[in-house]
């Protein structure tokens, strides 16, 4: 009785209408100088990583496995960053994911290792729930793709977009914070 009371009460909430609440999260404009970041690349869209079958877990995987946060050489900090670049067209093409790190010095990229150039502008400020990064990070991203352009602050340029991994990141309860490139 008592669970079919809670089953009740739990599809009558997923079914109210959604009300903003005061502290929902906005998104924040953010005036950014140009970076470079080292790390390692691979080609993949939106469609591909839906199935599942993409090459972002296995990027991280490899990230993770050689240690390449180690190799990178003249590292800002110790935050790990995430880019979305050289796309195709939008957010249904072919796009360039890189893992890595801001750097102060392009001088000796590692062999294997890309070279990613941030550039300057208005970017889009948004943060993740708090969670696991497997659910979190495609939520935000979803959020991001139904928001209409006077919502995010702009449009999207789509030269570059990134996250950013605070040092010591928990990716079973961390948080991420997306800078997306407005035109």
């Amino acid at each position: 009785m008592i669970r079919r009371l809670c089953i009740v009460v739990l599809t009558c909430i997923l079914m109210m209408p959604r009300i903003p609440l005061a502290q929902e999260k906005t998104v924040k404009i953010d005036k950014e100088k140009s970076f470079s970041v080292i790390g390692l690349a691979v080609r993949t869209n939106n469609k591909q990583e839906a199935t599942g079958q993409g090459e972002i877990p296995k990027l991280w995987q490899r990230f993770m496995q050689q240690g390449t946060a180690a190799k990178i050489p003249h590292r800002a900090d110790q935050d790990l960053i995430v880019v979305y670049t050289d796309y195709e067209s939008d957010q249904n093409g072919e796009y360039s994911y890189v893992i890595g790190a801001r750097v102060t010095s392009i001088a000796g990229v590692p062999a294997g290792l890309t070279l990613k150039e941030i550039p300057a502008g208005s970017y889009a400020v948004l943060e993740s729930d708090k969670g696991p990064v497997a659910t979190v990070v495609p939520k935000i991203w979803q959020k991001i793709w139904s928001m209409p352009a006077n919502e995010l602050g702009g449009e999207r340029a789509f030269q570059a977009d990134y996250e950013v991994y605070p040092q010591g990141f928990d990716p079973q309860n961390g948080q991420v914070t997306l800078h997306i490139g407005l035109k």
